[in-house]
């Protein structure tokens, strides 16, 4: 029978694959997906931009905290938490004690050229997205690797072989 600790939560910067990777790993798992940020979009009916507009990044915040604390408390899920879930030492517990950790590594000029076209973060809308992904990758790397179960890089890997081997590191 499927428990709370069955759970998998991605944790790494925007751009990393967390929502690419956590949907095909639960197909394959037979698990059910969430995503912090499409969860709390559908939950207010707007963008997360639109939040970040409105209530700034501190009221967008308390409602990601919110809303993992939710989600986490199911069973046999896999969950894609935003880039910044980290900050919160609320969120860090939270999901280090529901489930597993993986956090997707990837460098910060690799996810730039990943995400160039990409209008919809609202942190990469201001100044250089580089320098951007630099600073917060500085900030938060360590936060990811003190949450992670797991590390696994994301960069240069086609997704099917990131699958394997994170189905290799949770048997």
């Amino acid at each position: 029978m499927a428990t709370i600790n069955d759970n998998i939560f991605f944790v790494g910067l925007m751009g990393a694959g967390k929502t690419t990777i956590g949907k095909l790993l639960a197909k394959k798992l037979k698990k059910t997906f969430y995503d912090t940020d499409h969860e709390i979009e559908k939950k207010l009916g707007v963008k997360v931009s639109v939040i970040f507009e409105l209530e700034g990044e501190e009221g967008f915040r308390k409602r990601e905290t919110q809303m993992i604390d939710e989600l986490s408390s199911k069973k046999d899920i896999i969950l894609a938490t935003g880039g910044g879930a980290i900050l919160s030492a609320e969120n860090r517990a939270l999901l280090k004690e529901r489930g597993k950790v993986i956090y997707l590594n990837a460098k910060p000029q690799h996810l730039a050229k990943r995400m160039v076209y990409d209008k919809d973060r609202p942190l990469l809308q201001q100044g250089n997205m580089l320098d951007t992904l630099n600073q917060l990758y500085k900030d938060r790397h360590p936060l990811y690797l003190n949450v992670a179960s797991f590390v696994v890089d994301t960069e240069q890997q086609k997704t099917q072989t990131i699958i394997n081997k994170i189905e290799s590191l949770l048997s």
